[in-house]
């Protein structure tokens, strides 16, 4: 039977669920499951790994079991400590923390590289016994040797080369005597394997870089396929859950295992030999960006966005510095589900469960994002009066707000037409329209400059209806927000949209995905907002009413003087299924 897509939530169905059932049931997990989380350190986190991250803590603690941190810090070329550390931030933000054992003071942390010794140590091992050597073939002969999916490989001609020596090639990698691409060491498989990936593959290489954990200790490294199932081992890994890619690498996950076995190095619970297990899931995939981390590097260098943390990027830091919350992500990706099967999914989803969270939590404020004044002229001058006004109407322990009224305000562009169109229900000459919380006003007259542009609005106001009702009970079926012009205060604000201007970027063979970069993924316009919101700090977050949601830079606001990052408009047409 297929399997089917299914929310991870809906446990009851969760094919990921049931194969850790089985695993505790047939007793292989010595009485506790064992998950782990191990990034590579070579970028920052995106929305990709934020679901790896909600199954692979998210099982652990459905079992009352553990989840490690494990940085699979293997590939010293492109690793640092700023992504190290970056990852850890961006976990803690999610709303998770590792636990159990680790390698050194931290609990639940580990650190591929501090396992060096003991993979080396294994290597040498399965050249001992025949089962690893050294190979010289050139980049060239690899093409010739490995053979195709359907054409089996042919033999390296040092493939039966004496342990003896092999240990000696295999040392002297180790002590640097050989340049990149040289020797590297190969497992002893099966070259006919109709698994590609089973032919013979590479697991130790040479690498002239230094380390940014371990310094110049080391120029042999060991290559991640190798790794991965060593590393899961000996931390006493039971699930180790990957994405999909990694299925045809099982059978090699496998044959590590097995030589450990036999080895005697598998971690022992409770009694119980615990031998690691891999399954897959399908990767998240979302449109309109790009999840590679080598794509989003470039994007970075080459100065098509501002950094990792820039809020159109796909990172988990990204989303944050925009307005996203941890519990709006951990939904999007319990609807997104888990699969065995590749889809793509709309950011509509995720701006949805976004929008649900900060209609629920956020503190309504009025702001004037594309301002044109209005002058009130029946409003005595110098004076004003108060609004009251709810913080959150779905919250009542909000409470609420005074917000000064006077004789000049400003309102949005688009709530004023000169000549309105059928149903159009807010400001335009002789139609009365309602301002929020305060009164009813009709427009008497406007002023345009030589573009044609509407510049200043006149009216009045009656004066019976201070609250926003008519005396007489006359319906007034327009109502729009507007910011005191002697009390606002005038702040930065940016709009994003779409980074791509295509669903699928990567998905054109004949031009680069820079090409379809959005030019309008950004714009900064200065809006007048109410005064309050000039004492907003870092992080918080406001629903601009009738506008959208907005959060205030965690980097570029300032004490009284915030910039506000549109996380995502009011209303969209998006429902999800």
């Amino acid at each position: 039977m297929a399997e089917e897509i299914v929310k991870e939530s809906d446990t009851s169905r969760h094919f990921l669920r049931q194969w850790i059932d089985e695993s505790i049931a047939t007793g292989k997990t010595g009485g506790k499951v064992v998950t782990r989380f191990p990034p590579e350190p070579n970028g920052y986190i995106h929305i990709g790994h934020a679901k790896a991250i909600c199954v692979d803590f998210g099982m652990a603690e459905l079992f009352n079991g553990e989840c490690h941190l494990r940085l699979d810090d293997t590939n010293p070329a492109k690793e640092t400590d700023e992504y190290a550390q970056n990852i850890k931030n961006d976990i803690r933000w999610l709303g998770f923390q590792w636990s159990g054992e680790g390698d050194g003071e931290e609990a639940g942390f580990f650190n591929a590289s501090n396992m060096f010794d003991k993979m080396y140590e294994i290597a040498e091992n399965l050249i001992r016994k025949g089962q690893a050597y050294c190979c010289n073939l050139t980049q060239d002969e690899w093409k010739e040797y490995r053979g195709t999916p359907d054409k089996p490989g042919k033999d390296s001609p040092s493939r039966d080369t004496s342990p003896e020596r092999n240990l000696q090639i295999f040392h002297e990698m180790r002590d640097g005597k050989y340049a990149v691409g040289v020797w590297c060491l190969r497992a002893k498989i099966d070259m006919s394997s109709p698994n590609i990936h089973f032919r013979d593959p590479v697991i130790y290489r040479v690498r002239h870089v230094s380390h940014y954990h371990l310094g110049d200790k080391w120029c042999v490294y060991p290559m991640y396929d190798f790794a991965h199932p060593i590393e899961d081992a000996l931390e006493g890994v039971t699930n180790s859950m990957c994405t999909l890619e990694f299925e045809v690498h099982r059978p090699l996950y496998d044959w590590v295992v097995d030589r450990l076995e036999e080895m005697d190095m598998l971690r022992e619970r409770n009694g119980v030999k615990i031998r690691p297990e891999q399954r897959e899931f399908a990767r998240l995939n979302l449109t309109y960006t790009v999840m590679s981390k080598r794509k989003l590097l470039q994007l970075v260098e080459e100065g098509h966005v501002t950094g990792w943390n820039d809020p159109r990027m796909p990172t988990v830091c990204g989303m944050r510095r925009r307005g996203f919350t941890p519990g709006a992500i951990r939904e999007f990706c319990d609807r997104v589900g888990i699969s065995k099967y590749e889809s793509e999914s709309d950011p509509a989803l995720l701006e949805w469960c976004v929008r649900e969270e900060l209609n629920r939590t956020a503190l309504r404020r009025m702001a004037v994002i594309d301002p044109v004044k209005v002058v009130v002229e029946n409003f005595p001058e110098g004076e004003s009066r108060v609004v009251v006004s709810q913080n959150n109407p779905l919250d009542e322990s909000a409470g609420t707000r005074e917000i000064a009224f006077s004789r000049e305000i400003w309102i949005d562009r688009a709530d004023f037409m000169e000549v309105p169109e059928k149903k159009f229900f807010r400001m335009a000459p002789g139609q009365e329209v309602r301002l929020r919380g305060a009164c009813i006003f009709k427009c008497t007259g406007f002023e345009k400059n030589e573009k044609g542009e509407v510049t200043l609005i006149r009216g009045t106001y009656d004066e019976n209806s201070w609250g926003g009702n008519a005396p007489d009970g006359r319906k007034v079926k327009g109502t729009i927000h507007w910011v005191d012009v002697a009390t606002g205060v005038a702040v930065k604000v940016r709009l994003f949209d779409k980074l791509f201007t295509v669903p699928n970027p990567l998905g054109d063979e004949e031009k680069d995905f820079i090409e379809f970069l959005n030019p309008d993924s950004l714009k900064e316009v200065t809006a007048y907002v109410e005064p309050l919101l000039a004492e907003a700090k870092r992080g918080d977050k406001f629903q601009f009413e009738r506008t959208g949601y907005f959060c205030a830079d965690e980097i570029d606001s300032l004490p009284g003087k915030p910039v506000f990052n549109r996380v995502v408009t009011l209303k969209d047409s998006y429902k999800p299924a």
